[in-house]
């Protein structure tokens, strides 16, 4: 029998169930592209309403989910009985808009970072461990195409002993976008460390585990930002694996998405998951293309000339909320433990202060 088989029944009995109700806080980048398709996708979720004060964000939100409800303000889901509450405000609002949310009642997915600092991060995880809630930290990158693979080869042993992990984040953008990230500083969670460095230092430990050094160099390089944008980030790990991650905006010829370099081989892949773009292009999880990538865009695996080409695995950003309703119905754990976030963020704080960036 093949793999997926025994899934299926698994699928229709959640199916059966009655549907998990879920607002949505905050309808800009990551509630309209990251998560609500993914609900909405998904027969375990009723998306049931959508926090916004945006009135055309709103007019999306109807559009795309017909019968949600769209409230002002974040307190006013309290009243419509939601088993989980998910968090895509500005960064500086994760923490005490989940906050509110667990002591409301509900189950809690916080958009990453889980907050801007470890300390307010760990006090998040303690106000939800003391309530009994639930809390995780939507991690997404864990199910990109490329990290699968990367991955798959280095738990299957196909590149030897991995001594070297490196990673990159690259979008070339020589002005700030408009919005609350054109304006955010440091201490308010903006610069690219708080927007990509979550996933990419989140992708090392989880392939690696917990680190024993952080080495940074961070740089402010556009003359309209109000924090960093070019940031190089090396990690040290315990179990001896150096970690390189890249992330910038002012890079004109990106580096390699990722490159993993073992005692056998290494594996290199360029560009960029295609989730993300086929998400906001209104592709549907459920598309049979969604999260393939073109046989001409995998990467190599082998030696110098002799690489060959290595399938990209498919990328299932679906799992995490397939993974979490089986979870909130008592049937395995959280898709990402919030303490791997609270991680994370410790290992940002500590490439600040080796930085010496405030």
């Amino acid at each position: 029998m093949s793999a997926p088989a025994p899934q299926q029944p698994e699928r229709a009995t959640e199916s059966r169930q009655p549907r998990l109700r879920v607002g949505i806080v905050g309808y800009g980048l990551a509630g309209r592209v990251f998560h609500a398709p993914l609900v909405a996708a998904d027969d375990s979720y009723d998306l049931v309403a959508v926090v916004t004060r945006d009135a055309d964000r709103a007019d999306q939100a109807r559009t795309s989910h017909p019968g949600v409800e769209i409230v002002p303000r974040a307190g006013d889901l309290d009243a419509l009985g939601l088993d989980l509450v998910i968090v895509a405000t500005p960064n500086a609002t994760h923490a005490d808009v989940a906050a509110d949310a667990l002591r409301a009642g509900s189950a809690v997915v916080v958009d990453k970072p889980v907050a801007t600092t470890a300390s307010s991060a760990r006090q998040l995880i303690e106000l939800a461990e003391s309530l009994g809630r639930s809390l995780t930290v939507y991690q997404n990158r864990r199910w990109d195409g490329d990290y699968l693979t990367a991955s798959r080869l280095v738990r299957d042993g196909a590149l030897g002993d991995v001594h070297t992990f490196e990673s990159r984040f690259e979008p070339w953008k020589t002005a700030n976008r408009a919005g609350w990230k054109s304006e955010a500083t440091t201490a308010e969670g903006g610069g690219i460390l708080f927007d990509l460095g979550p996933h990419l230092v989140d992708q090392a430990l989880h392939l690696f585990g917990p680190v024993a050094d952080v080495h940074a160099e961070i740089a402010r390089r556009r003359p309209s930002g109000a924090a960093d944008d070019d940031v190089f980030v090396s990690l040290r790990h315990e179990g001896g694996v150096r970690s390189r991650l890249w992330m910038s905006h002012v890079a004109g010829q990106p580096g390699p998405r990722l490159r993993v370099l073992g005692t056998a081989g290494a594996y290199v892949v360029d560009g960029l998951d295609p989730q993300e773009a086929q998400l906001a292009s209104g592709t549907s999880p459920r598309d049979p293309g969604y999260g393939r990538v073109p046989d001409e865009r995998h990467g190599l695996r082998g030696i110098g000339a002799e690489a060959r080409p290595e399938p990209t695995d498919r990328g299932r950003y679906p799992l995490f909320y397939e993974q979490l309703a089986r979870a909130l119905r008592g049937d395995g754990p959280l898709p990402v433990d919030p303490r791997d976030a609270l991680a994370a963020l410790e290992v940002i704080e500590a490439a600040r202060e080796s930085a010496g960036a405030a």
